[in-house]
């Protein structure tokens, strides 16, 4: 063999700084192909009844959970370009084991937009990559500012499921069963990062979130 020839082991060695981008990377391709399903839990709708829903009842509540449906698509995109840019091990653990769990809520969304004969919001590579890069800006910042954007992206979207369960149709108890365990998780992740060192956002970035998710919102319910 020639000085100059590369066995495969070296060349595997050159691709270690890549590993963590391609990974993440598959598994966004993976969750948009949904063929990851998460920490496989039960979807709280299951022991609810069915209700009949008027036409535009139907259409409003499918919206709702298209939005929600995009949200949890962008969760999973934050948390993979946190975890990417995460200094320590322990953040990036946390970021993708929430990561995990959340894709439970993705599931739950999917199979209630189905038994509503509607389906999830076209635009969902463009939600996930603009907020891939929005949390790798995020983790390079540090794990304290990562996790701080964490508890606050929690905090919002707890926000808007409190919104949407308001404006469920009272019937609609298999959509109630979904949102408020979703709400539930939701709050828990937000606490959990607070207490693994989240910082507070200042109060620019706060508001630059919440018009970011107005467009995604908007979007989501209509395409």
């Amino acid at each position: 063999m020639s000085p100059q020839a590369k066995t495969p082991s070296a060349t595997l060695r050159e691709l270690r700084p890549a590993d963590p981008l391609l990974s993440l990377l598959g598994r966004g391709l993976s969750l948009l192909a949904e063929r990851e399903r998460g920490a496989g839990r039960a979807n709280p709708a299951v022991r609810q009844p069915d209700a009949a829903l008027a036409e535009r009842e139907r259409r409003h509540v499918a919206g709702l959970m298209r939005i929600n449906h995009a949200g949890e698509i962008a969760a999973q995109a934050l948390y993979h370009g946190q975890a990417l840019t995460a200094r320590n091990p322990e953040t990036r653990r946390h970021l993708l084991e929430a990561a995990r769990e959340e894709r439970d809520h993705l599931r739950w969304c999917e199979e209630r937009l189905a038994e509503l004969g509607d389906a999830p919001s076209k635009l969902q590579p463009f939600w996930y990559a603009g907020s891939f890069a929005i949390g790798a800006l995020a983790g390079l910042r540090g794990d304290a500012w990562s996790l701080g954007f964490v508890n606050e992206t929690e905090r919002q979207v707890s926000e808007h499921l409190a919104e949407h369960l308001g404006q469920l149709p009272e019937q609609d108890r298999r959509g109630r069963a979904i949102l408020e365990t979703m709400r539930r998780d939701e709050e828990r992740h937000g606490r959990e990062a607070e207490q693994a060192g989240g910082a507070p956002l200042p109060a620019p970035v706060r508001g630059l979130m919440r018009q970011v998710a107005k467009v995604m919102k908007f979007g989501a319910y209509r395409v």
